[in-house]
């Protein structure tokens, strides 16, 4: 029987062998070390997942702010609602060019977000991570997430790309 207590860890580790199988064996404390570096590494690993929090910037007036916010929520976002009727201030701090300006503005992760960008194009955005400031959906067009006509009217709509003074379409809808 051989007993083992490494000076950091309070308790004994005995080890039993037979003799004739075992009898040059030794336990190192380098490899007892790597081991458990090796489970203490896998444990604590998580996948990359894009960020999933928000902040909305909303006016506190209006409904369809809200509407699309409970779009992203549907697609496992989580928001904090700060309503204000300051929201040209708030583009401005976020780099959101005045033409593209609609009722909201979301800050998601590094990048901003205007108007009722549909949460499938913010997803793209955050899996993609490309080097811009964020996306718009300019105006309110019928039809766009938060925007639906009782009608089931749609207009055609495109997610614009911006940053660097560039803007660019990011996709394309209806």
């Amino acid at each position: 029987m051989e007993t083992w207590a490494a000076p950091w860890f309070t308790a004994k580790v005995t080890l039993h062998f037979e003799s004739s199988l075992m009898s040059t064996f030794k336990l190192h404390r380098r490899a007892a070390l790597i081991g458990a570096g090796a489970a203490l590494i896998a444990g604590c690993a998580k996948s990359a997942e894009p960020v999933r929090t928000m902040t909305l910037y909303k006016d506190p007036n209006c409904g369809c702010c809200t509407a699309w916010l409970d779009h992203m929520k549907q697609a496992g976002f989580k928001a904090t609602v700060i309503e204000t009727s300051d929201l040209a201030s708030v583009r401005k701090k976020l780099g959101v060019p005045e033409e593209l300006a609609s009722c909201h503005t979301a800050q998601i992760g590094r990048y901003a977000v205007e108007g009722h960008v549909p949460p499938e194009d913010v997803l793209r955005l955050l899996q993609e991570k490309p080097n811009a400031t964020g996306l718009a959906v300019p105006g309110m067009p019928i039809g766009s997430p938060g925007m639906e006509s009782p009608t089931g009217e749609r207009e055609r709509f495109q997610t614009l790309l911006f940053g660097g003074g560039q803007i660019g379409v990011f996709a394309q809808h209806g």
